[in-house]
């Protein structure tokens, strides 16, 4: 089976490269002799990264020192049998190296090149170094994420993830256009356009409406009723309403006023963000009223869409999870499943590797003399 090499760190590469081993393929990492640095993230996982331990599951881990020539003949011998090459290293690093996307498609023109930076290959960035805070500062996201007291990060690395993501949808796409007509190609992904694409709906209403969305915590910028109210026994419920038919059944069901629904100040969406503050006392008052399993049975009666504000404990125990276990240096670690279920499949998660755990295989495998010889 051909090899999805992978010469990456932290977080954007290796997302991209773990759905390829979840969905079977064979993913070598590429990692220095200390280890992809997000191997050291944290050791919260029995002792290992919990970024780590997430991302690089079913893969083979070989060291190897890029500065040396006998090793760089090794990567080439692995990128020569592969039909997927992965990396995401600092800008430029792969040139000096010898293993420009442009060089390695003309050599092997059925080979699928992804490469990830933090701003694209080209433009006055494209040579910056690039982390998750600083993209989501770059790209407007911390301008519409926090309350109206200052801006906030998003607490996972979404920058990241996102370009995790794309790289993988890219990745796929490029391999059944292969199937079509037998030829590789280079995917160029930037943390910074996989979110600015995430960012096209604030975009737009400040370029073409001239209002760009404020900073509004747990609420939304253009609807009303949407966010958190908390409820008789201090739980927070969130509700989110998406249309005027469901704003009435709000009114009349969960409220209990169906004038509410007819009054000029929230006969319309419009109205009812332009007096949102009027509008949120209502609310506040009647979720105050009764716990929150008791206005959750008003609102589910109702049709109206709800959530509860959940911490990381509720999290754990919440009932909808679904999971995956997997192995690793700290013993068996239960992660939250992927987003999808492939019906009738069982996939398999293979382990978390070892730093360097398989690097004499390899290097036996593509030509090290000395590794064949142990």
């Amino acid at each position: 089976m051909p090899a999805r090499v992978a010469l990456e760190q932290a977080v954007a590469a290796p997302y991209a490269s773990s759905r390829l081993a979840d969905a079977g393929a064979r993913v070598i990492k590429i990692e220095r002799a200390e280890g992809d640095f997000a191997r050291r993230y944290d050791s919260l996982v029995n002792g290992d990264s919990a970024y780590f331990v997430w991302l690089n599951r079913g893969k083979e881990s070989v060291c190897l020192n890029l500065k040396d020539e006998a090793d760089k003949s090794i990567l080439a011998a692995m990128i020569a049998s592969a039909d997927v090459f992965i990396q995401n290293l600092a800008p430029g690093a792969v040139e000096r190296m010898g293993f420009a996307m442009e060089g390695l498609l003309a050599q092997h023109p059925s080979l699928i090149c992804c490469s990830i930076t933090g701003y694209g290959r080209d433009g006055p960035y494209r040579d910056q170094k690039a982390y998750d805070l600083l993209v989501q500062a770059e790209s407007g996201l911390c301008a519409v994420n926090g309350t109206e007291h200052g801006a906030a990060r998003v607490g996972v690395s979404v920058c990241d993830i996102a370009a995790g993501m794309q790289s993988f949808q890219a990745i796929m796409q490029a391999l059944f256009a292969r199937t079509r007509n037998g030829r590789g190609r280079i995917i160029d992904v930037s943390l910074y356009h996989a979110l600015a694409d995430w960012m096209n709906v604030p975009y737009l209403q400040t370029r073409y409406g001239g209002k760009p969305p404020a900073r509004v915590g747990l609420r939304h910028p253009t609807i009303a009723p949407y966010g958190a109210y908390m409820c008789g026994d201090n739980k927070a419920v969130l509700i989110s309403i998406q249309n005027e038919r469901e704003w009435g059944r709000l009114a009349t069901e969960v409220l209990g006023d169906a004038g509410i629904a007819t009054d000029p100040r929230f006969d319309s969406n419009n109205n009812r963000v332009a007096n949102r503050d009027a509008l949120e006392e209502i609310l506040a008052g009647v979720f105050a009223s009764a716990p929150r399993e008791d206005i959750i049975g008003r609102l589910d009666a109702a049709g109206v869409a709800f959530g509860r504000l959940t911490d990381l404990e509720d999290l754990a125990a919440h009932p909808q999870n679904r999971f995956i276990t997997v192995r690793s240096d700290g013993g068996e670690i239960e992660l939250m499943a992927p987003g999808f279920v492939t019906r009738g499949e069982d996939l398999q998660y293979g382990p978390v590797p070892s730093l360097g755990q398989h690097t004499d295989a390899i290097r036996a495998e593509f030509g090290d003399p000395a590794a064949a010889s142990t």
